[in-house]
């Protein structure tokens, strides 16, 4: 294990804005409370959207925290249309660091009390602890696990710090029976490794289980996963000769059968230059 990562490294800063216009489908606006992710994802490439370099080069070492982000949001949201927020669009709202600073709850309070829809990602049971807020907003709120898989091991081998599956399974499942909108973010497939028949079925399992429907996505190769030491280098290369039709078929097929509703890809800012925070310090 990685002594950096046991040991991460909390900076504050301040920004002018907390709503940024979003270049992701369905949503109109991102805030990202933090800045990098102490989930130390190995295939994140979020870090190519982060602003401050120091934290993309040693993704899941570093963490920024916005200090301001709650003045500036208070007064914001006089400003803008209503529309819905994506929370935590290029950092998990509810890594460890969430429960020291409290940005995503004051954020999601203040948005939700001003008539905004939000809608959440996470890997991290301390979503739970919001629980009164979202049974308090049900109609405001949609919020998606990531799992990629139900295997506990590979779970640490490519998302080391996140919530177990398993309990991100169990979160999903209390949430969901708050009637609120759930979903499970089944991605990035990476073959040979969470694209097998057990891992789907298990999937398909917990969101037929909690009325969530699944969004799939496959593997977005970066420049970064082609490093010597990087622990998806041999799978890379697999991805790219990879018949992904023939395995979205599979998927579709396996999907009507148990009749759960699945999205296939997510797709980046369509303009390679947005970042998916734009903030000035």
């Amino acid at each position: 294990m990685n002594n950096q990562l046991r040991k991460p490294r909390i900076i504050e800063i301040t920004v002018k804005k907390a709503l940024t216009r979003s270049g992701l489908p369905d949503i109109d606006y991102a805030l990202n409370p933090y800045l990098g992710c102490l989930h130390g994802c190995i295939y994140c490439y979020a870090r190519n959207y982060t602003y401050i370099k120091e934290i993309r080069e040693n993704w899941g070492r570093i963490v920024a925290v916005k200090t301001n982000l709650i003045d500036v949001l208070k007064k914001e949201i006089y400003k803008v249309k209503k529309g819905v927020v994506g929370i935590g669009t290029i950092t998990d709202p509810y890594q460890p660091v969430e429960a020291l600073y409290k940005l995503t709850r004051r954020s999601l309070i203040l948005l939700l009390e001003k008539g905004f829809h939000t809608s959440i990602q996470t890997k991290n049971t301390l979503i739970l602890r919001d629980i009164d807020v979202f049974e308090k907003y049900a109609d405001k709120i949609d919020i998606g696990f990531t799992i990629t898989t139900m295997n506990n091991e590979i779970a640490r081998l490519i998302e080391p710090y996140s919530s177990p599956p398993t309990m991100r399974a169990f979160a999903l499942e209390k949430i969901s029976s708050l009637g609120i909108d759930t979903w499970i973010f089944y991605g990035p497939i990476i073959p040979k490794l969470n694209d097998n028949e057990e891992t789907i079925k298990s999937i398909l399992w917990i969101a037929k289980k909690t009325g969530s429907r699944v969004l799939v996505d496959n593997l977005h190769i970066k420049s970064f996963m082609y490093d010597r030491n990087h622990p998806l280098r041999k799978y890379v290369y697999i991805a790219r000769r990879y018949d992904w039709k023939k395995f979205y078929d599979k998927i579709l097929e396996m999907c009507s059968s148990e009749s759960v509703k699945c999205i296939i890809g997510f797709y980046e800012p369509s303009n390679k230059h947005i970042l998916l925070d734009k903030f000035i310090v």
